[in-house]
């Protein structure tokens, strides 16, 4: 088998020790190094005999080194999705330490571009390569030792407070969770097999704004519990007791048997009614060789993803997410969630997309993307830039959001982003008020100030009524609406949820009293025609009246739930929203499957997916068109994109409508 050739990225410690395992592993070779100070180039390349013309001064250097297979990222916690991303794009393969990025959000976007690239990617939990974890499951799967009901799993150790160390400088990731945390966080999902429903945590949070200490209380589904700890100034019992009605599975050694030198024997005892055995795996090997052949084997074999107990992309995304929740019981909050954040990872998107394309709709003074991304999905500001920044990278500028989203939170998470990023003048935002039971012409005035407070505007260049009130006469609502936009507050404005012969009676009202017109109807329109409302109030404008107009008067339609909430995409994955507005729920109809029946079968012809089909409908209407996506990660942005490469005549549009 050919080896798999080796760069390593940040040539410290830990890179050594997966130095040494390398050379114990047949499947793999290092080959060249990479940082940034002469004196480490050095002396790691003189220690572990690499050439001279492979001790690269620069990480870009490496990754552009066509001599090299893979590269092992051991740099900061900080920096490890951004040089993930980065080698990943640059074709390579890669193994990333622990953790693999800051936030659950990154680890997603990680997994994403391995997934658009074709690459091998895999975090670097050393220990669940070891035979011991892969004795301990067949143990558990034998059944002799029956029902799992609980863990206790720690990690600990002391280190002498240093502010400026990695373990303990908030600004370089330091903290126990994030350093050894995932070491039980991992094993407990190992084992559970599932991830937690439930996680509470406690601990102390130091002087240095890092967690040092931490405990937590896992529950899974079943009953199944798990008790967790790791630390950074406290000495632990460094081990793992799993409990079950028959007895107990200990594994003394559960990280580093062997720790940075051979052999790496480990003992598990196992305690079934009382009677204990002791069994010691045998190894002259050292640890992190397991881990190099493992990785090594599978890069070698063409594989994007390590085999089983080593951890999957799925593995990676469920640990990262339940970090994020453990330190959130402890109210550590990482610099990569501060509302100050300006962090951005190199550029997510996979090469060739098509951009978004931008147009002009009246009262707007500049062009506004077709597409336009629903922002009322984020709640932190760390989930919510990775996923902005990729829409901006597609060319996107428009951005909806409302008054109602995640109580405010959502208007806020945005205006954070908009500030660290510089992008007031550049982004198109939609703000949304108005909504029951507060639709009142006051109201409408009182949250839009809200609004603009929280988002960090001083003007919404698209304001939309959320909801209508029938009990309020309509002119009452032109009337503050065009107070608003004459004061310079309000910049193109419309209607959501609002039905045609309510808009045609607002306009009315605003040519006999030479006010400014509604010019946008913020209603759903999709390829699938909504059969149930997904909210109570809400309206459809696929309907024979609704089409007839907008196409009669040129009026912008701004499409809610543009992709008909998933019914396009393939059956597996329909059904990851609340029964009560699952897709099949609200646009479940034999007419909506013969729409999706003809979809698909156009997409096979075009070379795209039904969901691709789905859009490109709602942008081929012969109004003003613009479709309102809700991406929740770079990757759903990915999968958006192909739909603006396909252009449907009229011909199309109508027989994918039956019309």
């Amino acid at each position: 088998m050919k080896q798999t050739r080796w760069g390593i990225l940040g040539p410290g410690n830990i890179a050594q020790n997966f130095t040494d395992g390398l050379a114990q592993a047949t499947s793999g070779k290092l080959v060249a190094i990479a940082s940034t100070s002469a004196d480490r180039r050095s002396a790691f390349g003189d220690r572990n005999k690499v050439s001279a013309e492979k001790r690269h001064s620069t990480y870009e250097a490496l990754l552009a080194d066509n001599d090299i297979d893979a590269v092992y990222i051991s740099t900061p916690h900080p920096w490890h999705a951004h040089w993930a991303t980065a080698a990943m794009r640059a074709g390579k393969a890669v193994l990333v330490e622990k953790p693999a990025g800051m936030n659950g959000a990154e680890v997603l976007a990680l997994t994403e571009v391995a997934q658009q690239s074709g690459t091998f990617l895999m975090e670097a939990f050393m220990y669940r390569c070891h035979p011991q974890i892969a004795r301990v499951l067949e143990i558990i799967k034998s059944g002799q030792i029956g029902k799992i009901s609980h863990m206790k799993i720690q990690f600990g150790f002391s280190a002498t407070f240093n502010p400026a160390s990695r373990l303990f400088d908030r600004n370089l990731g330091g903290g126990g969770i994030l350093d050894v945390g995932g070491y039980p966080m991992s094993l407990a999902r190992l084992i559970a097999g599932a991830e937690p429903t439930s996680i509470k945590g406690s601990g102390i949070v130091g002087k240095s704004g890092v967690d040092e200490v931490a405990y937590g209380l896992l529950t899974f589904a079943g009953g199944l519990t798990a008790e967790i700890a790791c630390a950074v100034t406290r000495n632990m019992d460094n081990r793992a007791i799993i409990t079950s009605d028959k007895g107990t599975i200990e594994i003394v050694d559960p990280w580093v048997p062997g720790r940075n030198v051979g052999p790496s024997d480990a003992t598990i005892i196992t305690t079934i009614d009382g009677k204990a055995h002791s069994e010691t795996l045998r190894s002259p090997n050292q640890l992190f060789s397991f881990e190099a052949e493992v990785a090594s084997k599978a890069i070698a074999e063409g594989k994007t993803q390590a085999p089983y107990p080593a951890m999957s992309w799925a593995d990676s995304i469920g640990n990262n997410a339940a970090l994020d929740r453990w330190r959130a019981e402890l109210g550590y909050v990482t610099f990569t969630e501060d509302p100050k954040l300006n962090r951005a990872l190199p550029k997510v998107l996979p090469a060739g997309l098509p951009q978004i394309p931008k147009i002009k709709i009246a009262d707007l003074d500049r062009p506004i993307s077709q597409l336009v991304i629903g922002c009322d999905n984020k709640d932190d500001i760390a989930s919510g830039a990775l996923v902005w920044d990729a829409w901006m990278e597609a060319g996107g500028n428009a951005f909806d959001t409302g008054f109602v989203y995640g109580g405010g939170n959502h208007e806020k998470v945005l205006g954070q982003w908009i500030a660290n990023r510089g992008v007031a003048k550049d982004v198109i935002t939609i703000v949304k008020g108005a909504h029951t039971p507060y639709c009142l012409p006051r109201a409408l005035v009182a949250q839009l100030d809200m609004s603009l407070e929280r988002l960090g505007l001083d003007h919404a260049p698209v304001y939309i009524m959320h909801r209508d009130n029938l009990d309020v006469p309509v002119g009452e609502f032109v009337d503050a609406l065009n107070r608003l936009h004459k004061a310079g507050r309000i910049g193109a404005f419309g209607g959501s949820n609002w039905s045609v012969a309510r808009f045609q009676e607002a306009n009315a009202y605003a040519a006999k009293h030479n006010l400014k017109p509604l010019t946008i109807l913020n209603n759903n329109l999709s390829l699938a025609v909504m059969e149930k409302p997904v909210w109570t109030g809400c309206v459809t404008s696929n309907t024979p009246d609704t089409l007839a107009f907008l196409r009669q008067s040129k009026t912008t339609h701004i499409s809610w739930s543009s992709q008909a909430r998933g019914y396009f995409l393939p059956e597996a994955l329909r059904n990851r929203l609340p029964a009560d507005t699952s897709p099949e729920t609200c646009f479940g109809s034999a007419a909506n499957a013969e729409r999706r029946n003809r979809a698909e079968k156009l997409a096979k012809e075009m070379g795209v997916s039904p969901h691709n089909i789905a859009t490109a409908w709602v942008l081929a209407q012969s109004f003003p068109s613009l479709a309102l996506v809700g991406p929740r990660s770079p990757g759903e942005i990915a999968t958006t994109l192909p739909g603006l490469a396909v252009k449907l005549d009229a011909k199309q549009v109508a027989w994918l409508n039956l019309e």
